[in-house]
């Protein structure tokens, strides 16, 4: 029977709208009697068949879908015979709304399409911004170019169809059970809505009468399909129970090509119409807001499946973390239901012994109450705020009377169905204890020497505030103690040393030993008494240690920081501790206070020894080039190299930047390798341009000592293919050091290969002019200090450089008058008879191909 009345409603509707083809019946008469017939038989059938659904089931759930589509088929099928004969659009309109929200409703409930509420929303909302898609593309696309202005019936028309549209592709892509059934059941829901917004806009006359036809066969077609579909949830079994009901959260992007469609029609719409009226705005802000709505429950989910994962973490650790622990499970009333094996194996505890009593009979009397505090806290839910478990510190009595130290670390799993308790799991802290006991008694204080420890010193700065500074001593030369002497009488010195800063401090000063041979004091005096107290240090640590093997002489600095304007102990300590490598820059036995300037000094020079290494290797530095001049015939005869790093972010630094810094963390021999190869290079490339120059190179103090410098330059001469008398190897007074004899040496021994050397920067150091005759040197660089003053005015300058160049004569050594920078300097210096003459006036450093255009210009002097 349901059969015979399923094929015969199409069959009488098609009949009628073929009726109306032939103009035996009016169409909308013909098309009002199809949709009224079909949707009647359909729509009987289809709630008869959420019944039987409900009836082999049980209960209401999985019917509710297939009963809200019987509806929406009643509802659209009768207002569109009631429309369609009595020519009334609005029936028709409103028919449509009811259908749609029937259809929507029923689909979203349709079994295994969306098992949760959650599910549904989320499909919802993936529906609303579909629809939204679709329709802003529609209208920017097609309507809106060809200047259709939509009526209230059409665009509802319009806003019906995207929406069941919309959603019969999200239930089609993200149905969890039962997809192809219910893509099958959504399609004829969509050919019903066509089908009654094509009767809506032809009795509003949107749409020429021809669409009539099409309307009413999909109004007869569309219900047939939704049921022969629907049957199938009837023969179906009950819908599992899913493991994880949002499981198609972000399996399909479906919203991924709307996006698209919506700016490429946006993009189109813009280059051809160059604006955007209001409905298009009003619709793309419409995208937008589906767009927002669905990403915030995106985020809600994701915030959803955090926490459920870390639920279930805190789950597993409570209870499989500790194994060697005690674990007992205690319920509202405090009493213990189970406790794990491992109680009678830690504490001696049977299950006849704890198993039904309270947990509080094992606690100590003196415990009692914390702990029962503690664990209503827990069953009050406080804990369950932090996500942490609490902690308790009890003794407990064993299974033999005596009393244990322990700790507990209890979790509510009340919400846990598995669980349903409070787990407490209690482990043995009674050998910790002891050791904190004993750790508490030492905990401020030095073994080896007896002096607080760091600890200590910096409670002690905390009590202090605002008032009075810090020292840290460091001891000098105590390495080496260790190294040769060894540990023991390193051992025995730290202990002499921190006897002796006890007999130089205060009773209000706190002396503390920080580590290896670095102490500290603590002083709450002024500043003048901090400096007294310093002084008295540095002569106490540096008298003899006299040790049963052997004296051993050390030297001490001190940097001091005051506690005024610091931010903690801490961070005065780091202060006077940054004084204190500024101290150990210097001589020994020097004192330095701290300021800004000098922790800005330290971090730029830490910057430096951080950046240094690898310099070479980066290509971060360069030469750059000084010409020098023939004074007599004022033509250029040779230049110095000046060293230049381009640091990345500092910029570009001078050799008197960061020299000294490379000397320091041993890098000189290799930038100054580097130096020498590139000079070579550069004087190599002028000569085969027919630029006859000597090239001066500065070495460096250490550079200078090392044993390998005379190999260097004997590569760099021979890898270059350069005469050895073109280049000039400079060095200053300074480099020279306190062993005059090992640089003689090495300067002599560079002048065995050829190159010449030259003494540079003469006059600013404590050189004696005797001295020049025995160093092997040929060339004398003088600094501008002895030629400063104006021509003709008498200064004691003047005669100073008249006898360097005479001694120089008479020695066979060139003199050369560095930092020329006016006339009147030329004039004093040619004066005194400097054949060469180097400075500002000729030229700045520039690079090469600079001083190549230079020379150019001065060829023809």
């Amino acid at each position: 029977m349901p059969w015979a009345l399923v094929l015969l409603a199409p069959i009488v509707g098609t009949a009628v709208i073929c009726a109306a083809l032939t103009t035996l019946v009016p169409p909308l008469l013909a098309v009002g009697l199809g949709a009224g017939v079909s949707a009647a038989v359909h729509g009987a059938l289809l709630f008869r068949l959420a019944l039987a659904i409900h009836h082999r089931h049980g209960s209401f759930g999985p019917c509710r879908g297939v009963g809200f589509i019987s509806l929406g088929v009643l509802a659209g099928g009768g207002t569109a015979a009631s429309a369609a004969i009595g020519r009334l659009p609005q029936v028709a309109g409103a028919g449509l709304v009811l259908a749609v929200l029937c259809y929507l409703t029923g689909l979203l409930l349709l079994p295994g399409a969306a098992p949760t509420f959650l599910a549904r929303l989320r499909q919802g909302l993936d529906a609303l911004g579909l629809a939204a898609c679709f329709l802003f593309t529609a209208w920017v696309a097609v309507i809106a170019p060809h200047g259709g202005t939509p009526g209230p019936l059409a665009f509802l028309v319009a806003l019906a169809t995207t929406a069941v549209l919309a959603s019969s592709v999200i239930i089609a892509v993200r149905a969890v059970h039962f997809r192809s059934a219910a893509r099958a059941c959504a399609t004829g829901v969509l050919v019903s809505v066509l089908g009654l917004g094509t009767l809506t806009l032809v009795l509003s006359g949107a749409s020429s009468a021809g669409w009539l036809y099409l309307g009413g066969t999909a109004l007869v077609y569309g219900p047939l399909v939704s049921y022969a579909t629907a049957r199938r949830y009837a023969a179906v079994a009950p819908v599992p129970e899913a493991t994880d009901p949002e499981r198609g959260f972000g399996g399909y992007p479906v919203l991924t090509v709307p996006i698209a469609m919506v700016l490429a029609a946006a993009m189109y719409h813009l280059v051809t119409e160059h604006t955007f009226d209001l409905f298009s705005a009003g619709l793309g802000c419409a995208v937008v807001g589906a767009l927002t709505a669905r990403e915030a429950f995106s985020a809600f989910d994701i915030r959803r499946y955090t926490r459920k994962i870390v639920e279930q973490q805190a789950h597993l650790r409570s209870l499989v973390a500790g194994a060697s622990e005690v674990a007992i499970v205690l319920g509202p009333d405090l009493a213990v239901r189970w406790q794990s094996s491992a109680a009678a194996r830690q504490l001696g505890l049977s299950d006849q012994d704890v198993v039904g009593r309270s947990f509080l009979v094992r606690v100590h009397p003196d415990d009692a109450d914390a702990v029962r505090g503690r664990l209503e806290e827990v069953l009050a839910g406080s804990p369950a705020e932090s996500g942490h478990p609490m902690l308790i510190e009890a003794r407990m009595r064993d299974g033999f009377g005596h009393w244990r130290d322990t700790e507990s670390s209890v979790s509510d799993l009340r919400a846990v169905p598995e669980v349903g308790a409070l787990v407490v799991h209690v482990r043995d802290i009674g050998e910790r204890r002891e050791l904190e006991r004993s750790l508490h008694r030492l905990a401020s204080t030095d073994q080896l020497t007896g002096l607080a420890n760091r600890k200590e010193l910096l409670r002690t700065l905390a009590a202090l505030g605002q008032s009075g500074s810090v020292l840290v001593i460091d001891l000098d030369g105590f390495t080496a103690v260790n190294d040769v002497r060894g540990h023991d009488a390193g051992d025995a010195v730290l202990v002499e040393a921190a006897r002796r800063l006890r007999d130089a401090v205060d009773g209000a000063d706190l002396p503390a030993r920080l580590s290896g041979d670095e102490f500290a004091i603590a002083s709450t005096g002024s500043p003048v008494h901090t400096y007294a107290l310093a002084s008295r240090v540095l002569t106490g640590l540096s008298e003899p240690y006299r040790l049963p093997s052997a004296t051993v002489h050390l030297t001490a600095c001190v940097g001091i920081a005051e506690l005024a304007g610091t931010d903690s102990g801490g961070d005065a300590l780091s202060r006077a501790a940054l004084a204190l490598r500024r101290a150990r820059h210097g001589a020994p036995g020097r004192v330095e206070w701290y300021d800004e300037a000098l922790e800005a000094g330290l971090l730029h020079r830490m910057t430096l020894e951080q950046d240094l290494p690898g310099v070479v290797a980066r290509g971060e530095l360069d030469l750059v080039y000084q010409p020098i001049l023939d004074l007599v015939e004022g033509r250029p005869v040779g230049a110095e190299a000046l060293l230049r790093w381009r640091h990345p972010v500092l910029g570009s630094l001078s050799a008197a930047d960061f020299v000294p810094v490379a000397e320091d963390v041993g890098l000189i021999n290799e930038i100054g390798e580097w130096v020498v190869h590139r000079a070579c290079r550069q004087l190599s490339s002028w000569r085969r341009d027919g630029r006859d120059l000597w090239l001066a190179v500065h070495l460096a103090r250490r550079q200078l000592a090392a044993p390998t410098v005379a190999t260097t330059v004997g590569t760099a001469l021979e890898t270059h293919q350069v005469p050895a008398e073109r280049l000039v190897l400079e060095v200053t007074e300074a480099a020279l050091g306190n062993d005059t004899e090992h640089a003689v040496d090495q300067l002599t021994s560079l002048r065995t290969l050829g190159v010449r050397t030259a003494l540079t920067r003469f006059g600013t150091g404590t050189t004696p002019l005797a001295h020049l005759r025995r160093l092997p040197v040929d060339l004398l660089k003088v600094d501008r200090t002895l030629f400063t003053e104006p021509a003709g005015r008498t200064t004691p300058a003047t005669p100073i450089l008249d006898v360097v160049v005479g001694l120089g004569r008479k020695l066979g050594v060139e003199v050369i008058a560095g930092g020329l920078e006016a006339e009147a300097h030329l004039d004093v210096v040619r004066a005194a008879g400097c054949r060469y003459g180097q400075g500002y006036l000729f030229g700045r450093p520039v690079p090469a191909e600079h001083l190549e255009a230079f020379l150019e210009s001065h060829r023809s002097v």
